[in-house]
């Protein structure tokens, strides 16, 4: 059995993975395309408009401002993670969809690997829906907003990854509430999203660093959509690169483990 660490080998069949995820998201696309939309009105009408009246400039920007960034790096995560843990879950353990496809001349490596690149599509779609609301409200400049798109991916692919290996080890789709709520809900609230990390304890804002992908997202999406050019821009990009290849590649071999017998 190959090591966790082990390289995959992986084809351009995986694609056909990727293709079939897309055809059944468009035959329920009006379902999968209002909640993006819903969710950025929510956000910057409740926190935004809402909270932001009592909040003054951050770093110089308006709180909404501020915030819309970290609204969009929170529906990458929640799009791509969520699509990976139950949507992976459901169509590997109930549809039997994997067993099917590895049927075919597939192999799991290319089923897994499809089924990250899906996850990080997922997120490009939220955040492609997202942008002309948020473009709407004044709140991102363009064109540097369109940086966003290819950053969506890229952080998809790590959220993807993530998610995959929660999904190989879970006993039970019931336990995949235990990542999400022990794990993507402190992100959600202590990556520099809200709220400045500078307002933390100094080791909260180390752990959040060190730990959390969505720190380094929220913070590459800041500089992309304000814009704004930090001089940690390299720190966070390499840690997103190296999150995502070691995700991905332990992922999928965990899910080789699973699915092997």
């Amino acid at each position: 059995m190959p090591s966790i660490w082990s390289f995959p080998k992986i084809t351009r069949r995986s694609g056909k993975v990727w293709q079939r995820n897309l055809r059944v998201f468009f035959k329920t696309w009006k379902v999968n395309f209002f909640p993006p939309f819903i969710e950025a009105l929510l956000y910057l009408t409740a926190i935004g408009l809402g909270i932001g009246t009592y909040v003054g400039a951050i770093d110089g920007v308006p709180y909404i401002t501020y915030i819309a960034p970290a609204i969009l790096a929170i529906s990458v995560m929640n799009s791509a993670f969520f699509e990976c843990t139950y949507g992976s879950y459901v169509r590997m353990y109930y549809q039997k969809s994997f067993d099917a496809i590895i049927a075919t001349p597939l192999s799991i490596e290319d089923v897994i690997a499809g089924e990250i690149l899906w996850g990080a599509t997922r997120s490009v779609i939220s955040v492609a829906i997202m942008l002309p609301v948020l473009v709407a409200f004044g709140v991102i400049s363009l064109p540097f907003s369109l940086f966003a798109i290819p950053l969506a991916f890229l952080g998809g692919l790590t959220f993807a990854g993530l998610a995959m290996c929660f999904t190989a080890i879970t006993p039970s789709i019931d336990t995949l509430n235990y990542p999400s709520f022990l794990l993507i809900t402190p992100m959600m609230l202590f990556s520099g999203t809200f709220f400045p990390l500078a307002v933390l304890p100094a080791i909260f804002q180390y752990v959040a660093l060190a730990v959390f992908p969505l720190t380094h997202l929220v913070a590459l999406m800041r500089m992309a959509t304000l814009p704004s050019a930090g001089a940690l821009l390299p720190l966070h990009i390499a840690w997103i690169l190296a999150a995502t290849v070691i995700f991905c590649v332990v992922s999928i071999n965990l899910m080789r483990r699973r699915l092997i017998i």
